[in-house]
């Protein structure tokens, strides 16, 4: 009989491992697809079957897999991605040719468009910032005029906050605008969005199917970009918050055609309510699956895979607890001396993962993004007061060093004392 096996497309830095575990508890080989398998670390570390082909290319995609059918019972198709949400359409469309269970291409499609998806939630009505689509610095100035500084500029495609920054005045304004102008991505075919600065509490509601399952609060680190520096899982709502946000979900999902499988929902709750600052098709990629794990009990990422699988999936709850994570953010660019205390920090009772990305004596260049973050530490317990305490206590006793690049005018004194020092050995000869 043929081993069952689970497709996945590409990879994910984050939360790759977990679905590769996930997928072999539930009995599955796990096989991935990737343009470039030896950016996922795991699949080298874990010996998985990694297959190299341009994942770019729907056509190479179906040969591969219909290879793979002639050894495997392929079961499922899914995907994950760190780089480009447009994986998950590319999965939608080999599942529709495979006549497996998966989600529909187009709706995904539109919905990683997010000039395409701000459109369609405000003709169903959803509350959404002010927006506009610029092409280039003239169309950026004018559009932030007509709605307002501050504004959010930002590409109409992409994850992690990659290019998302508030540019409060003209200078910023046009700083950031010739920064995504000169991203390779963006010359050919300019798309900015600029959009008004909905100001208030951030959240965002997890969906699987047509149901809300959990709704998490969190704050950012310094802006003007916007890197996480704390979140909570459930976010501290009152009923009827909690309902209000749940009923902009299922609309969301519902403008856009979505309603199989995981969806992540940004908000900011401003003046008028819960705004909608972004809908991804997918789970989101961080700390959030443990995050709720840790507080219901419920393994999003297992559930997830028995959808794609065809089996029946359980979200029932199985307790709630208050679960959140601290990210570690620097606070320079420079070479990463030392970081130490994570053992101590991980000792802590009720302190669930400290994981730490940066190696010492690695450079550190913060892009305004979720990769400007150097690691993390997740907490857990029965109270918000007890895990926000337990939190605290761990991260303080994590530290770190770094040394700042040398300025142009020290590079420049260092240089020059290079060219002196032979010539003075020189002449005492």
């Amino acid at each position: 009989m043929a081993r069952r096996a689970l497709i996945l497309i590409e990879g994910h830095r984050g939360i790759g491992l977990r679905y590769v575990q996930a997928t072999q508890t539930l009995g599955l080989e796990p096989i991935t697809l990737s343009a470039d398998p030896a950016r996922y670390d795991y699949l080298a570390a874990e010996k998985l079957e990694a297959i190299r082909v341009d994942t770019a290319n729907l056509d190479a995609l179906i040969r591969e897999c219909s290879r793979l059918r002639m050894t495997y019972d392929i079961a499922g198709i899914t995907g994950l991605s760190d780089l480009s949400e447009s994986v998950y359409a590319t999965v939608g469309e080999l599942c529709r040719y495979f006549n497996l269970p998966g989600p529909n291409p187009a709706s995904i499609e539109q919905c990683c468009d997010k000039f395409t998806q701000r459109q369609l939630l405000a003709e169903a009505g959803v509350p959404v910032p002010a927006y506009r689509l610029a092409a280039n610095a003239l169309e950026v100035e004018s559009s932030a005029a007509e709605i307002g500084l501050p504004v959010i500029v930002k590409p109409a495609a992409g994850s992690g906050s990659s290019g998302v920054r508030l540019c409060r005045n003209i200078d910023e304004l046009a700083k950031h605008t010739t920064h995504l102008l000169g991203e390779k991505h963006l010359r050919l075919s300019p798309r900015i969005l600029v959009e008004e600065f909905a100001q208030g509490p951030f959240y965002s509601a997890d969906t699987m199917g047509n149901e809300v399952v959990g709704i998490e609060g969190a704050d950012f680190d310094r802006p003007p970009h916007f890197v996480f520096r704390e979140c909570i899982f459930p976010a501290l709502l009152a009923d009827d918050e909690y309902k209000h946000i749940a009923d902009v979900s299922l609309r969301c999902l519902l403008a856009l055609g979505l309603g199989w499988g995981p969806t992540n929902i940004e908000f900011r709750w401003t003046k008028r309510g819960p705004v909608v600052i972004e809908v991804n098709p997918r789970l989101p990629g961080g700390v959030n699956p443990k995050l709720f794990r840790l507080a219901y009990g419920v393994d999003l990422i297992n559930e997830h895979i028995k959808l794609v699988i065809g089996e029946e999936w359980d979200l029932r709850k199985r307790h709630s607890h208050y679960a959140a994570a601290r990210f570690l953010n620097p606070d320079r660019d420079g070479i990463l001396n030392w970081i130490n205390g994570a053992t101590r920090a991980a000792a802590i009772p009720g302190v669930a993962e400290v994981k730490i990305y940066a190696e010492p004596k690695t450079s550190i260049v913060r892009r305004g993004d979720s990769r400007d973050t150097i690691g993390h530490v997740i907490a857990a317990s029965g109270s918000k007061a007890e895990t926000e305490a337990i939190l605290r206590r761990a991260v303080d006793l994590i530290a770190w060093s770094i040394t700042p690049f040398p300025t142009l005018g020290e590079q420049r004194q260092s240089a020059a004392r290079n060219v002196l020092a032979p010539s003075m050995i020189v002449g005492k000869d």
